[in-house]
Parts: C-alpha cells; structure tokens; sequence
C-alpha cells in the first residue's frame, strides 16, 4: 500500500461479541466497499481493513504503523443493524484506530450512527472529519480537498461534523450545512468485493453452517415511524434501487462470488408487490436466482407479494411481530396488527418461506400478561424461529425521549446478547433475559413433533409457571405507570 492509497476500515470486530462469534455469520462491509467503488471510480487507489473477522484493533495499528497512510476513512457498514445498535465495545475500538491512525500521521474521517449521534466524542478522540449522513460522495468530497492540502479548510462541504477550530469557532463541534440525499442508487457503482477476503468468510461460513451467504442491499431508509426505531442517517425517506439493476448485481455476484445464499440488508424488502414481482422477473430473465432472506412488514406481506417472492428465491422472511399485544404494537406506532401478523405467517409458510419473527420485550406499558400474549402467538402460529430483544432507547428516537430522564451513566449494551435494561423498565433484565430464552424455546418446540413435541411442552408449561412465580419479585417498582403513555 503505497502513501497515496485510502485506507478504508470498518471497526467492527465479530471477535469483541460473544453471541455474534456463536452464530457465525459475518458479513463483509458493504457500506464501505461501495463507497471503495465510488473512490476507484474517481481515480484512487484503495485499501481495506476489515475489522469483521479480524483478531482486534492490534492488527489494525500494525498495519498503519507500517504503511503511513496519508487519508483513513472510518466508515462503519451503515446496513448492519449491529452497528446501529453502537455497543460500548465498538466505539472503544474506533477510539483506539482513530489514536492509531493519528499517530501515524494520517488525516482521519469518521462515519456511523453513533457518529453521527455522538460527533464531539468522534471529534475528542482525534478524528478530524465526522460524516453525518451517506458517505458515498462525502467521503470522495473530503478525500479531494485533503490530497491537495491536509489542513483544507472543511467548512463548505455539506454534511460534516468538524472540531471547532477547523471554522474558528468555539464550541466541541460545528455542523456544515446538510448534504443532499442520494436518490438515484442504480447511478452508485456496485461493492468492491474484491477488497474482502473471500477465502476467509467462505471458511467461517462453510465451517458455521455448510454454505456461504453474502449481502445485498437493494435501498436506503424506511419510511416506518416505529418510534422505537433510530435512523440517524436516512430519516424516513426511502430510496430504492431498479429490480434490473439489483438482478445485475446478483448476476455478477453470482459468477465472482458464488454464495449459496444471500442476505438482504435493508431494513424493508420490496415495499410493494410491483417491485417484488418485476425483481423475481429479472432475475430469471438473468438465470440470477440465489436463495435468500430479507425483513420485511406483516403487513406488506400479501398474497401477491409472497408469491414474487417465492419465484425469486426467497427462503426466510423476518418481520417485526414485536409483541402478541395490540396495545403495545400501537404505544410502539407500528401500524400493525396481530391479525396481520398471523395471516403473513401462514401465507408465507403455505408458499414454503420460513417465516421468522423479531420480538421485543420490556417496551413501555408491557406486563406479565402481555408477555404470556406474545408467548400464545408463538405456540399458535409456529413461526420459524424468533430473535427476542428487549426495548433499547436509542438516540434520535421517540422512545428515547420519553425514557431520557431514567437513564444513567449507562446508555448502551457492552456487546449484542447483553440485554441490560437501560431504563427503569417493568422487570429487571435477568427477568427478561429468563422469559427471552423460554420464547427461544417455545419456537423449537412449536415446530418438534409426536412425542418429543409433548414432552417439550410440558417442561415449558413449567418453566413458564416458575416465571409466573418469580414476577412480582422481579419488578422494579417502575411499571407502567411511570412514563404515561400517548392518550393514558
């Protein structure tokens, strides 16, 4: 690597997170390689360090010690919802690279929710740029100044977090003004997926699960006002990329690649059936067909849209079913309902889809009867498997600001299977954690049959019973009554 090249890292170590070692699906950072293809494109030459199956930072501080870079861009894969979660652990290793890449002398800009949230924290640790927003042109904006003057003045490139003293100001940091969307996403080069160490991930996925998946993002944003829900760098607009450009990626993918499977990363698949069924259209036209999985809403899962989906390729669906009371789902401002959580399970079993469910325990207003409805809706309708979370306030959010004033020195999860409660919620987080692992067990033995199924059941049934014993001593004394909910 030469001192012209950018380096590009992502600090996101699957190494610092136990949970995300077990499950052993890691996935390259496609945030920061497409914004490596819009830099190649432009003319310079690029260098990875991906973070992701990497040791520690300590790999990360040899490399910069030996090669000097003149320019580093931190820029965090923005479509994995592990980043958006901002552990405690990540942002102590993009502390740590940002000293580093300083002390090697390079210029250094930052990118990531919590970035984007946190600026002055960025901008403390030594970074000298914080992008708020995309940083596909940004980052390229910035890269140009700093190669003809590593003291440019920033100040009149859109979308920028700086340090005081870069606009002769005296505050932590100074916000340039805002930078345009980016709306035509079929314009933006696809990843550089040649950056990645192919060899690397097909061995811990094929060693984890037998097969090798990859991601894809087809858009940018939700526009969803779960108001649990943090979007510090799309807001709520949504963009979305052409069914045939998306089918073309897949095309090459599939002949440079070659996984078995493919991962989605938006936040909502195909918002409509039209798009879904014209996506399924393409990629048979292309012979571009990789099985795959995505997220998406029970509610847009209709009868035409799973259909499409089907012939395109889709293995597993996962929606946010959040909870099996109407009356969370509504404090929550999904725009759901129960009935149109059960009809999109079927619907997408009888097409031969898994149908997965995210659940959120812990969420404003939740008693222990609220959770034994979300424990029935699994043993009704059997989804496919069910990732349990508790409520995290977020910055940026509704549910942050009603729940701010309990929050204390803790504001976010060491690591991704912590499930602290960080504010003064109904029931302690081991209470929580207890009733996360009985609905794990409740979706394995909806789908176990004859005997084993009945002998699974009884022993939930009992330990659903020593939970109910343990309720009211695991409360906090902080229920519901708390935080007055919208209309109480």
């Amino acid at each position: 690597m030469s001192s012209g090249t950018v380096l590009l890292a992502q600090p996101y170590f699957l190494a610092h997170d136990p949970k995300q070692v077990r499950k052993m699906k890691p996935y390259p950072p496609l945030a920061t390689l497409i914004t490596a293809s819009v830099l190649r494109e432009a003319g310079r030459e690029v260098a990875l360090f991906d973070a992701m199956l990497s040791p520690g930072e300590e790999e990360f501080s040899a490399i910069v010690a030996s090669t000097r870079p003149a320019i580093v861009g931190m820029l965090e894969d923005n479509f994995n919802f592990l980043t958006k979660m901002c552990t405690t652990r990540r942002r102590e290793a993009s502390f740590r690279m940002i000293r580093d890449a300083k002390a090697a002398g390079a210029r250094v800009a930052v990118n990531g929710s919590d970035a984007a949230d946190a600026p002055d924290l960025y901008i403390s640790a030594g970074a000298d740029a914080v992008i708020l927003g995309e940083t596909d042109r940004a980052f390229l904006e910035v890269v140009e100044r700093w190669e003809l003057d590593p003291l440019a003045d920033l100040s009149e490139v859109p979308g920028l977090a700086l340090p005081a003293r870069a606009v002769g100001a005296f505050a932590p940091a100074v916000r340039t003004g805002p930078r345009r969307f980016v709306h035509d996403l079929d314009a933006l080069p696809f990843p550089a997926w040649d950056l990645v160490d192919l060899g690397k991930y097909r061995a811990a996925w094929t060693g984890a699960h037998g097969r090798l998946s990859w991601n894809v993002v087809t858009t940018r944003g939700c526009p969803y006002r779960c108001n649990w829900c943090a979007k510090p760098l799309y807001g709520t607009r949504y963009a979305q990329r052409s069914p045939g450009n998306v089918a073309e990626e897949m095309a090459l993918l599939k002949t440079t690649v070659g996984p078995d499977h493919v991962w989605f990363a938006d936040d909502i698949f195909g918002l409509s059936d039209r798009w879904i069924e014209r996506f399924a259209d393409e990629l048979a036209s292309r012979d571009a067909v990789i099985p795959f999985t995505m997220q998406s809403r029970v509610d847009l899962m209709t009868p035409s849209a799973v259909e499409a989906l089907r012939r395109a390729g889709a293995e597993e669906v996962w929606m946010g079913v959040e909870s099996g009371a109407q009356k969370i789902l509504d404090a929550m401002d999904k725009g759901t309902t129960i009935a149109q959580a059960r009809t999109a399970t079927r619907l997408l079993k009888a097409h031969g889809i898994r149908a997965s469910w995210f659940l959120q325990l812990g969420y404003l207003g939740e008693e222990w009867e609220d959770i034994l409805l979300t424990r029935d809706l699994v043993r009704e309708e059997r989804p496919d498997d069910v990732g349990v979370s508790v409520a995290y306030p977020l910055p940026g959010t509704v549910f942050y600001d009603r729940v701010r004033g309990q929050l204390g020195d803790k504001t976010h999860w060491n690591d991704s299977d912590e499930l602290a409660m960080l504010f003064e919620g109904t029931y302690t987080g081991p209470f929580y954690r207890r009733v996360r692992d009985l609905l794990h067990d409740e979706a394995v033995a909806a789908v176990a049959e004859g005997d084993l199924g009945e002998a699974r059941r009884r022993k939930l049934d009992a330990l659903w019973r020593e939970a109910g014993s343990l309720e009211a001593s695991s409360r906090t004394g902080c229920g519901p009554s708390a935080i007055p909910l919208p209309g109480s």
